[in-house]
């Protein structure tokens, strides 16, 4: 691919732009800096840098997010700061058919949940991870107002029928770890669900932290408002 291209495609502006920061040697490989807008490289495996940001090459793009409470999964948020504003520019940029859109959220949080938060470009995977069909297992750590019983936890695994739906809905798994904290599993995503479920067994969530998607956990050293790359082996343990 030529390098212009390169740029163009990871999000570091439109190519007339891309062709200049090399043409201006603020783009170098790992073999040094290079003016050539039409170099070819191998993608696979590349790592360059622009004005000395270091960047490796992915197409397309997978990444975790640890989402900080007080913050909102929109591009146009109504009160609170935008996810997307935690990220750098070339991730929100990157074109997508034609058009700057960049990176997009799988599914959303509310502004006061905290916790794993996956973002790509791949509309195919964000199909998949969202689909009720797939039946992707989310966990919440859940903190409540009032204490926990059994009677709750049993309700929960049961099925309770929220307002909008006269099926009920379970969840698929529901501990009691601490008197008021819940470790609850979905696998679907109704509007304020977790909320609603818990509400509906006569308790109320005071806090919400979502831990795992799939296999795949939030690891312990990323605080909040940090990202990571997915790795191969983090698709594959979302996948089961």
């Amino acid at each position: 691919m030529r390098l212009e291209e390169v740029l163009y495609s990871q999000g570091f502006g439109t190519r007339r732009i891309c062709a200049g920061l090399i043409q201006q040697g603020l783009v170098a490989l790992e073999t040094g800096i290079c003016t050539d807008a039409g170099h070819d490289v191998v993608t696979e495996g590349l790592r360059f840098t622009v004005r000395g940001e270091a960047w490796v090459f992915r197409a397309p793009a997978y990444l975790m997010l640890h989402k900080p409470a007080g913050t909102e999964c929109s591009q146009k948020p109504s009160a609170w700061p935008s996810i997307y504003t935690l990220l750098p520019a070339p991730l929100r940029q990157r074109p997508q058919k034609g058009a700057v859109q960049g990176v997009q959220a799988v599914g959303r949080l509310d502004q006061d949940t905290t916790g794993l938060l996956l973002l790509t470009d791949d509309g195919q995977f964000i199909h998949r991870m969202n689909s009720p069909r797939h039946h992707v297992p989310k966990v919440y750590e859940v903190t409540t107002r009032h204490p926990l019983d059994e009677t709750q936890v049993r309700r929960l695994l049961d099925g309770v029928v929220l307002d909008d739906d006269p099926r009920p809905v379970a969840a698929a798994a529901c501990e009691a770890v601490a008197p008021l904290h819940l470790r609850l599993t979905l696998t679907e995503g109704k509007y304020h669900q977790v909320k609603r479920m818990v509400a509906a067994v006569g308790n109320r969530v005071e806090g919400l932290h979502r831990s795992r998607i799939g296999g795949l956990g939030l690891p312990d050293d990323l605080a909040p408002g940090q990202w990571r790359w997915l790795e191969a082996t983090d698709l594959a343990a979302l996948r089961g």
